[in-house]
């Protein structure tokens, strides 16, 4: 399977040659499990409350058992009690998942060829960005007829970077970046030559 490379100039630029990779069959189950996965390994877990045994104070009895006719209190720091502690407080936890890296490179394959099968999927030239000005890169895109864009490239561009970074809807990254979800999110990804050759060995 051939895919036409999209140029801002008028010459014509050598088709790309598909591998085996990007016609595979959509498996959403693996694809939203890997998506999970990189999600739930984005959560800092980090959270922490404090139950009644770690608030400061309260280990005097505040009044009386009987007498006053309130109810029985041992401690001013119940959770019942303004300025008590948390019933079932939160702790520091880890929601990482683990998914195997051949299913992971599975789900990649199967987001990239229903990418394909959508349209979704184009090749465009390098970016030549000369100066790091975003108008540059908006005339760029505009040539190409791209807004809702993610661009994969095979390396670090510091002038393509800085002139993408102010665009709404517009991000750049390298092969080595990409993940499920951002993948999923635009309305087209556009991919260079010479990362379409890494993503073939990514994958």
């Amino acid at each position: 399977m051939k895919l036409s490379v999209l140029s801002t100039s008028k010459s014509k630029k050598e088709d790309i040659v598909l591998s085996d990779a990007f016609v595979k069959d959509y498996n959403e189950s693996l694809v939203h499990q890997a998506v999970v996965t990189y999600l739930a390994g984005m959560r800092q877990g980090s959270h922490k409350q404090k139950n009644r045994s770690e608030v400061r104070g309260g280990g005097k009895k505040p009044y009386r058992q009987k007498g006053t006719g309130r109810a029985r209190a041992g401690t001013i720091r119940s959770p019942i009690w303004r300025g008590g502690g948390v019933t079932f407080a939160s702790r520091p936890r880890d929601y990482s998942k683990k998914i195997n890296k051949k299913m992971y490179k599975a789900a990649l394959r199967s987001i990239f060829s229903e990418l394909l099968r959508q349209e979704k999927l184009i090749a465009i030239e390098h970016p030549k960005i000369k100066n790091p000005k975003t108008k540059e890169m908006v005339s760029f895109l505009s040539k190409l007829s791209l807004e809702n864009v993610l661009i994969i490239t095979d390396e670090i561009d510091k002038n393509l970077h800085l002139a993408s970074r102010n665009i709404p809807h517009v991000n750049v990254v390298t092969t080595a970046e990409i993940n499920p979800v951002m993948l999923l999110k635009p309305h087209k990804v556009a991919i260079t030559p010479a990362a379409f050759k890494k993503i073939e060995e990514l994958i």
